[in-house]
């Protein structure tokens, strides 16, 4: 805590606020009272200005393309850790050993089937359904199976709560993606790594043996690492919100899928891969790029910039090797990804895009290794909340071991009618 104070004067009455320092990035203001001091609100929609929490989790500086998890950052654990290991890292706060890693492993394998009577829950839905959709009702549904870790005042339910929702999100969405193609559901393996384990579930077919690419499970665990965890975003917050009030787990993790479900959020890879089918080839892409840099045309390149990175996307580094690691091991030769590997080049070399700092992002490198890998463009989101899963019950778990937490309750600035009377019908 800073002894720093900021001075509000309102034209009425100066009022003083508390300065609070964080172990790094922007300093804050502590407006808690000042409604009760002033009878004013502040005015931030998007929340864009304000702290909603105070977390230890993850740390963004988007000037300096920053992304922190526990201080690491993101680059040394993409290249050096596993995604189960990262999922340590948010939950506990610290790398485990190789003995600590190697029982949490054990305990997120032993908890990867579902209960068998989900299966009958899945042909509740057409078979055309969205994942997302799917994911959504399924992963509600689970509070309806696992009454004995929702009393969230119990640390040892929430922390299994949180393994559960770990363990259990590759195989619910593994099963979307079979019931939306109309295979039979693949059960887990406890021999196989997290990854492994899941690309298994989607792509195995019970007339032949199934052996997982080492590469390829490498690409997708990076993948997992990189979306993890993202700081106050919507479906992080929509989490936190739900929480508040007392919701049981997963529940909460439902509410952040439905968030994430949005274009303007998880939605972003599966819109890049979809602008690079409409390119088509790389002799197309100055007309693309031309008509990207006018200002009267509503085409725009996705996957180029960030709302919080105003410079290189961090995770976009390591995807961009991946990529290539991935091209080379698939053998891919599609039109599609020559033409997204010579658009990369292009806009990193066109001084407009520099200059705007339009630099490729991670959903532009995602969504193309989703595809080379054969997901469909509809399982890019499920995917992203099946990694985002363990940020978000980290957060959840955060919050609500905080002391001083208190149910959301944001504020508005009213712009309706002011109080009337009621006019009988007869009257109007």
């Amino acid at each position: 805590m800073s002894d720093n104070q900021a001075t509000l004067n309102d034209g009425s009455k100066t009022t003083n606020m508390p300065i609070r320092s964080g172990s790094i990035g922007p300093d804050v203001i502590d407006i808690r009272k000042l409604y009760a001091e002033t009878g004013k609100f502040t005015y931030d929609p998007g929340f864009t200005s304000t702290a909603s929490c105070d977390s230890a989790l993850t740390y963004i500086d988007g000037d300096e393309g920053v992304l922190l998890h526990r201080g690491y950052p993101i680059g040394q654990l993409a290249e050096h850790s596993s995604f189960m290991e990262v999922s340590y890292l948010l939950l506990n706060g610290e790398l485990p050993s190789a003995d600590e890693l190697a029982q949490f492993s054990r305990t997120i394998t032993r908890h990867t089937m579902v209960h068998e009577q989900l299966s009958v829950f899945y042909r509740g839905f057409r078979r055309d359904a969205h994942p997302m959709a799917i994911m959504c009702g399924v992963v509600g549904a689970l509070s309806a199976f696992y009454h004995d870790s929702t009393d969230i005042a119990d640390p040892e339910q929430r922390k299994i709560s949180a393994h559960r929702l770990i363990a259990k999100m590759p195989t619910i969405a593994a099963m979307a993606y079979k019931y939306s193609v109309g295979q039979p559901f693949v059960y887990p393996r406890n021999d196989l790594s997290y990854t492994g384990n899941f690309l298994r579930m989607t792509f195995a077919v019970p007339a032949e043996e199934y052996e997982v690419n080492p590469v390829v499970e490498r690409a997708l665990d990076r993948i997992f690492i990189l979306h993890a965890d993202h700081e106050q975003n919507a479906s992080t917050s929509t989490v936190r919100l739900a929480g508040s009030s007392g919701a049981n787990p997963f529940a909460c993790i439902a509410a952040g899928i439905a968030c994430l479900w949005g274009p303007a959020h998880g939605g972003a890879n599966e819109a890049a891969l979809n602008m690079l089918k409409e390119i088509g080839t790389p002799d197309r892409i100055p007309h693309y790029i031309a008509r990207a840099k006018d200002k009267n045309d509503p085409f725009r390149l996705m996957g180029f910039g960030h709302r919080v990175y105003k410079n290189y996307d961090p995770r976009a580094t390591v995807m961009q090797k991946t990529v290539r690691e991935v091209f080379d091991s698939l053998k891919v030769t599609d039109p599609l990804f020559e033409t997204a590997l010579r658009l990369e080049e292009l806009a990193l070399s066109d001084p407009y895009f520099i200059e705007k700092k339009l630099f490729p992002n991670v959903d532009f490198y995602s969504g193309i290794i989703l595809s080379a890998i054969g997901f469909p463009t509809t399982m890019f989101t499920a995917l992203f909340a099946l990694a985002r899963t363990v940020g978000w019950v980290a957060q959840w778990n955060e919050m609500i071991s905080d002391p001083g937490q208190k149910i959301g309750r944001p504020r508005q600035l009213y712009t309706g009618p002011v109080q009337r009377d009621y006019v009988p019908v007869s009257q109007r």
